[in-house]
């Protein structure tokens, strides 16, 4: 990862007396990545779903709770460390609307919608269909830096 990813949780490590501690990955989300980063940092996004299939076909570890994670705008710059609180696998058409509005963006309707869009295309790449009862990761997070 680049410099600054590094210099940014060195700063966290320090700022909050952390030692021995590692990040799991620095990302960004979705298809409008420095929306939903802003949304993160402004303490209105504490959710975030993703399909389960892209763990299995990419080999990856579902995240654990007490795991750290640094977001990313659209310019790759690092603007928050998130901690995961939470991590349930359910069918997607399970998700609560508490949880969906958790995610900060928008009414249960719009979360549907945007899921839906963003799983279809990216299950083209892999010649798979959406489904409603796809299997989603559900994950509850928390801000712990910037304060």
């Amino acid at each position: 990862m680049n410099n600054r990813v590094q210099q940014f949780w060195n700063d966290f490590c320090i700022a909050t007396h952390q030692e021995g501690i590692e990040y799991k990955d620095a990302f960004q989300f979705g298809a409008s990545a420095d929306w939903l980063a802003d949304l993160v940092v402004r303490g209105k996004k504490t959710a975030t779903t993703s399909g389960f299939v892209f763990y299995e076909l990419e080999k990856e570890a579902i995240p654990k709770v007490g795991e750290y994670y640094i977001v990313l705008n659209g310019r790759e710059e690092p603007v928050a460390v998130i901690q995961i609180q939470s991590v349930e696998v359910v069918p997607m058409n399970e998700v609560t609307e508490e949880f969906a509005l958790a995610e900060g963006e928008g009414d249960y309707r719009s979360w549907w919608n945007a899921h839906e869009k963003f799983f279809t295309k990216s299950l083209k790449e892999y010649d798979m269909e959406f489904s409603p009862t796809m299997l989603v990761v559900c994950e509850r997070f928390e801000k712990v830096y910037p304060k």
